[in-house]
């Protein structure tokens, strides 16, 4: 990240050509000496570090791990009794069982003879990037040009209570008090600075419809949040056609450069999708028409939750995700019954399914027991799994990196005393980038 220390500079000449020059007093030169002393040992300790697995104290370079059973949670849905899993610089080096995995020297083990070990949890909806004061800047009704990105605090107490409950990897989005409220972070839950933590930047676009943007100074309905959303995002398509034109050679009339829009591009090129915090059946259909069949977005829908998963039949037809929460249950008025919300969608043939906290709604370190819920409402087992791991991580697009247990890809995973999605398991450890974030063993 590049930082213009302009405007400082300019204050501090500002400052010096106001107020008269001082001697420093004995006192005041020995604290000048200690503040430069502490500084240049700080920054050799950071010139020494690898920029981007820094060495820390009992963080070797290559660990090994073994353990009763592995849930890779691959395409091919293996699972690996007595298991052993390399690290090697933050990547996963070897994964698979212990009679076929050798251990390289000098490799720090780790053993869990009775435990399971799974990928790092993932959650694509969540509000704790950091203070929970600027979770929505209500501007205007759509605000593309708000970035979570600069609200980030890498070691905030809700991100690190996340790890506890072996979430390596959350979308820190903005709140939804308006249609159109920013661009969301991807990021890890472990890492001293916020170039450490990021995934990808934008991660996401957040888009809300109906079900908070009516708040934004009142008067706001459906009609005007449908109309307000299509005309945005056509305006912005706009914008991108003609920019690619100039860009491809197509014209030789170059568009005016407009901030507002710019930000979109990634959107119309799928660098990214749309966070789509959406609920209720007709809300929700509006969204999927909209957004999906109409404007071919990238679209991930947030909540889904009421008498969403009715509209299932039409979400299956479409290339959507479903990520349902944080209410996993409803009680139908129709059916007179409690009704589970991902139950609902899995009958009705959605499968690109899984469940969300809304942190700090549900405390991050929950994501697991939102999956049990699901279960306890008709969901089925190892959907949840892949609820929590797999399909969050395909839904944000870095299934490449994260969601399983395959060699490459980064090093977050987590290790239970059981089953994850069994409510009497506990996390007892956790590994961000290879280097163990939390240790509950101790």
């Amino acid at each position: 990240m590049q930082t213009d220390h302009g405007h400082a500079r300019r204050f501090e000449d500002s400052l010096n050509r106001t107020q008269p020059r001082r001697r420093p007093t004995a006192s005041r030169a020995r604290l000048m000496l200690a503040q430069l002393i502490v500084a240049a040992v700080a920054g050799a300790a950071i010139a020494g570090d690898d920029p981007i697995y820094p060495r820390r104290a009992g963080q070797p370079a290559q660990l090994a791990f073994r353990v009763a059973k592995v849930l890779v949670m691959d395409d091919a849905n293996t699972v690996i009794n007595n298991a052993v899993v390399i690290v090697r610089d933050g990547k996963i080096a070897a994964v698979g069982s212990a009679k076929d995995v050798e251990i390289p020297e000098g490799c720090v083990v780790h053993d869990f003879p009775e435990r399971w070990l799974t990928p790092g949890l993932v959650d694509a909806h969540n509000h704790t990037a950091g203070s929970l004061g600027d979770l929505n800047d209500m501007i205007y009704q759509t605000n593309p040009g708000l970035d979570t990105l600069a609200t980030i605090q890498p070691q905030n107490e809700l991100i690190k209570t996340a790890r506890t409950g072996g979430v390596t990897c959350v979308n820190l989005i903005p709140g939804s008090g308006t249609n159109m409220s920013g661009f969301g972070t991807i990021a890890k839950t472990a890492g001293e600075t916020v170039d450490q933590v990021v995934v990808r930047t934008p991660g996401t676009l957040k888009i809300a419809q109906a079900g908070n943007p009516e708040w934004y100074f009142g008067g706001n309905g459906r009609i005007f949040m449908n109309w307000n959303t299509r005309q945005t995002l056509l305006k912005a398509k706009a914008y991108h056609e003609a920019w690619t034109a100039y860009e491809s050679g197509e014209t030789t009339e170059k568009p005016q450069f407009d901030p507002f829009f710019d930000g979109f591009r990634g959107l119309f090129r799928k660098d990214y999708p749309t966070a789509v915090h959406t609920q209720i059946y007709q809300v929700l259909m509006t969204s999927v028409d909209m957004l999906s069949r109409k404007l071919g977005l990238w679209v991930v829908l947030d909540h889904c939750t009421f008498d969403a998963w009715k509209v299932g039949p039409l979400v299956r037809e479409t290339d959507c995700w479903v990520i349902n929460g944080p209410r996993e249950f409803q009680f139908d008025r129709t059916a007179r019954r409690m009704i589970g919300n991902c139950s609902g969608w899995w009958k009705n043939g959605v499968r690109r399914l899984g469940v969300n906290t809304d942190a700090p709604v549900i405390p991050e370190r929950e994501l697991s027991y939102q999956a049990a819920m699901a279960c306890w409402y008709g969901w089925l087992h190892y959907p949840a799994l892949e609820g929590v791991t797999k399909v969050p991580a395909k839904a944000l697009g870095l299934y490449d990196r994260l969601g399983s247990i395959e060699v490459g890809k980064d090093a977050d995973f987590a290790i239970w005393t059981g089953d994850p999605i069994d409510p009497r398991s506990a996390c007892l450890l956790t590994v961000v980038d290879g280097r163990i974030a939390y240790d509950g063993t101790e």
